[in-house]
């Protein structure tokens, strides 16, 4: 029986399209063989972004300081009558925060930034019990294979490294006249907090996808990397900005206090003080990051929905576009802000700033995520 024209390639479309549905029910069906440790792993990465929420809440209110002293086990515990407070009171009235900036702090005033920075020491150490006993359980359980062992050792490692250098950030702001921590240890602290969420993600996503992807896509996983180390240099820069709070020493948009190159950019020497050190070369290394990503990410989007990939597999993977465009928008409504434009303006500045943050730790995310799914390889 004769087709009529054209319906043979309909047959053809129609029969790639059903072997491509079959491939990819076969993926879902090899996927995540260890659900239980991979959903561990994702709660502790969801567990280790609210802490970072939380520390960006803890610098905005400028609580940081407000805790002298790292008591593993007794500082579980918040002061529970008026002498143990006034104690804390006292042991704060004696750091340069309190005796330079904060002398008219009442009681109620201390008692609002000790609360941040308790509640941020106590979700630290509540993720540090999650992954203790969610590890014992799923051992005795028998859902821990022994190479998982070894990521998990690294990640606890890690994570104890990070409270080590949270704790040396904070013993920055106590002595001399420092009145915040000192911001390079700030962006330290900052950056290896993305590098252990990071590594946690990546983790729980080989649990949940051990099968690699059916196409190659070499080039644009090598876009992806490097995007990778674009938006990690980018978000210390952002601590940097926090730490020095740069953003209000040129509140103005698009141009640098009415330049598009300030004159100031290298006015310390050694120049290379300047990188980390010098607020307008800050906040101009910060802002060309933010404009060479942007771009970067909307090339890597056209690359993406020309490389092949099938529909389903471009759509999981068109998140950076919109977070990226979130980001700078709230970018430059944070800069903008930073001055006091509109009444309150420390409130909003606060949100805006805090979003940036949340935006650009799942702009991260997101091409971690990328660089995951795009590896090469095929079905095993």
């Amino acid at each position: 029986m004769n087709q009529a024209p054209g319906m043979e390639d309909e047959i053809v479309i129609y029969r790639r399209l059903r072997m491509n549905y079959f491939c990819h029910m076969r993926i879902r069906k090899t996927v995540s063989p260890n659900r239980a440790v991979a959903y561990w792993v994702l709660g502790g990465t969801i567990m280790l972004m609210i802490q970072v929420m939380l520390g960006g809440i803890t610098r905005l209110t400028g609580s940081g300081l407000s805790i002298t002293e790292w008591n593993v086990i007794t500082g579980v515990v918040p002061p529970l009558h008026n002498q143990e407070w006034m104690l804390e009171f006292d042991k704060y009235k004696q750091t340069p925060q309190y005796q330079l900036l904060n002398t008219g702090f009442s009681l109620s005033d201390f008692k609002f930034i000790f609360f941040w920075e308790w509640f941020h020491r106590f979700w630290a150490r509540l993720v540090g019990v999650v992954f203790i006993v969610g590890f014992v359980y799923l051992l005795l359980k028998r859902k821990m294979k022994t190479e998982m062992i070894r990521p998990l050792l690294i990640l606890f490692l890690l994570g104890a490294l990070q409270g080590a250098i949270g704790w040396i950030m904070v013993v920055s702001g106590l002595t001399g006249d420092a009145l915040y921590v000192k911001p390079a240890k700030l962006a330290l602290h900052f950056v290896f907090a993305m590098g252990l969420i990071s590594y946690a993600f990546w983790f729980a996503l080989q649990l949940l996808y051990p099968v690699t992807r059916i196409r190659n896509a070499r080039s644009l996983r090598r876009f992806s990397v490097a995007l990778l180390v674009l938006i990690f240099i980018q978000v210390s820069y952002g601590a940097l900005m926090a730490g020095h709070k740069a953003a209000a020493v040129a509140p103005t948009w698009p141009t640098i206090n009415g330049d598009w190159i300030p004159a100031s950019l290298f006015k310390s020497s050694p120049w290379v003080l300047n990188l980390v050190e010098n607020t307008i070369c800050i906040q101009f290394i910060h802002r060309g990051l933010a404009y060479l990503i942007f771009v970067g990410i909307l090339i890597w989007t056209v690359l993406l929905f020309s490389s092949g990939l099938l529909r389903y597999e471009r759509t999981k993977l068109v998140a950076p576009l919109g977070l990226v465009c979130i980001q700078v928008l709230l970018g430059i409504l944070t800069l903008l802000l930073s001055p006091g434009i509109v009444a309150n303006h420390w409130v909003f500045f606060d949100w805006f700033a805090l979003l940036h943050q949340i935006t650009g730790m799942l702009l991260l995310l997101s091409l971690v995520y990328a660089v995951y799914m795009l590896r090469p390889g095929r079905i095993k």
